[in-house]
């Protein structure tokens, strides 16, 4: 860890220089004024973009890889959930620098008095700051813990909680549940901080905070919760495109069909590039989840296009057919409460939530018939099947399968490498991915 912030720090500077002076000895100022510190915040290249964890993509199952020729033994140790040795730069250092940026400003915050004058934007950057180290513990929490467990969570490790940019602070692993109520606790008060709308999609938000609590609350299985701030996040902003007609759908043919910051978007990040496994260009949709989609579905043209004897996915909501978004997007809210209401019971709303998303994903000349659910394990199928389609590569399955196992759904993967097929168990140890090997050797905390 040691390692790894000096490097955030060294990082977190060069990426603000437009914000920071040097004195004429080469001493660095410290920022002094809120609007140096929202700066640090407001630098993408060191918050959001490239900096959500990958490793849980590349081994999801989502995709395949046609050809491995190539690739050399550690990346295909990885495509079949076998363990390595890898070191910086990973998701690992890539999701602590927006974490120590977040203490940092917390810091700095600290010395400026909130008055009368200041009060909107002081309050926008400890929000900001409490809600980005909420966003990346939870994300490596769920990358590098096992799935939450009422039971076993207090016990099992999760990751480092940092919340002082002190690098001479030890570095401990926390357990899953000191985690997942750290992020929690830095969400509810970012939520009482911030705007309900951002400036810019770049920026937290309330409405992103209230998502990223529903999204915790999901992971953890407490769905009482992750309905109620699934209902929070959709009462500020509820948009979904219609994919027949909406401005923001630049095409649905096109290698890149969305426009970047789109109506649905309520808080933008990308995933890094890690291992490259998952990169569009190479990785290829698993066969039979292509094939689920109907050919009236304009998600089939949206999100896919032919590469080879395969499908390529192309849909991601950064504008990019290189880049995949990561943020929160109102579909995943939708769906979200969908799930929520299904598991406590109201069936018939989780239909209508789940109807009311899939109707703006459907051809308008053809009819749509409206998806039914006789009872609640009807409707959790219906929609966990919609979820996966709906929200591909954006790094969020890794976390559904393990509290889909957690129920005991049992969902066994397969990858084949030259007709040899390799498996990952239900609730294998390998649902809390190797920690960098770096790490270890610096700090001494357990590896996975």
């Amino acid at each position: 860890m040691l390692l790894l912030v000096c490097t955030g720090i060294v990082m977190s500077f060069m990426g603000c220089e437009k914000y920071l002076d040097i004195k004429s000895d080469s001493k660095l100022l410290i920022p002094g004024k809120l609007n140096e510190i929202q700066g640090i915040l407001d630098d993408v290249g060191q918050m959001n973009n490239g900096r959500t964890p990958s490793y849980a993509e590349a081994v999801g199952g989502d995709f395949f890889l046609p050809t491995i020729g190539t690739l050399n033994q550690s990346v295909r140790d990885i495509y079949v959930w076998k363990k390595f040795d890898y070191q910086f730069p990973n998701d690992w250092s890539n999701g602590y620098l927006p974490i120590y940026n977040a203490n940092l400003s917390l810091e700095l915050l600290d010395k400026l008095g909130r008055n009368n004058k200041n009060a909107v934007e002081w309050d926008n950057v400890k929000g900001s700051s409490l809600f980005f180290r909420s966003y990346y513990l939870y994300l490596l929490t769920a990358q590098y813990g096992l799935g939450f467990n009422s039971a076993t969570s207090g016990n099992e490790p999760g990751v480092v909680i940092r919340l002082s940019s002190d690098f001479n602070i030890r570095s401990v692993r926390s357990t899953v549940n000191e985690c997942l109520g750290q992020a929690i606790r830095d969400a509810e008060e970012a939520s009482a901080l911030l705007p309900d709308i951002p400036v810019v999609l770049t920026r937290p938000s309330k409405a992103a905070a209230f998502a990223q609590l529903s999204r915790i609350y999901l992971y953890m299985r407490d769905y009482e919760n992750a309905l109620i701030y699934a209902d929070k996040c959709l009462k500020i902003k509820s948009e979904l495109m219609d994919f027949n007609t909406d401005t923001d759908v630049l095409g649905l043919t096109l290698n890149v069909p969305f426009k970047k910051f789109n109506k649905e978007t309520v808080f933008y990040t990308e995933m890094s590039t890690g291992f490259g496994l998952h990169a569009p260009s190479s990785a290829r949709i698993d066969t039979a989840l292509y094939n689920s989609y109907l050919p009236n579905d304009l998600r089939k043209t949206a999100y896919f296009k032919a590469n080879g004897l395969y499908q390529q996915f192309k849909g991601s909501y950064s504008s990019s057919a290189s880049v995949l978004f990561s943020g929160f997007a109102t579909d995943e809210i939708y769906l979200n409460r969908a799930e929520s209401k299904a598991w406590l019971g109201d069936i018939g709303g989780a239909m209508d939530d789940l109807n009311f998303l899939l109707k703006k994903r459907w051809r308008v000349s053809a009819p749509y018939s409206p998806l039914t659910s006789v009872n609640k394990i009807d409707a959790l199928r219906k929609i966990r099947t919609e979820r996966r389609k709906e929200l591909l590569m954006r790094g969020l399955r890794w976390a559904d399968l393990k509290r889909y196992n957690k129920e005991g759904e049992e969902i066994r993967l397969q990858r084949v490498i030259n007709g040899v097929s390799y498996f990952l168990e239900p609730n294998s140890l390998f649902y809390a991915v190797p920690l960098p090997a770096d790490i270890i050797e610096l700090t001494g905390i357990p590896q996975n």
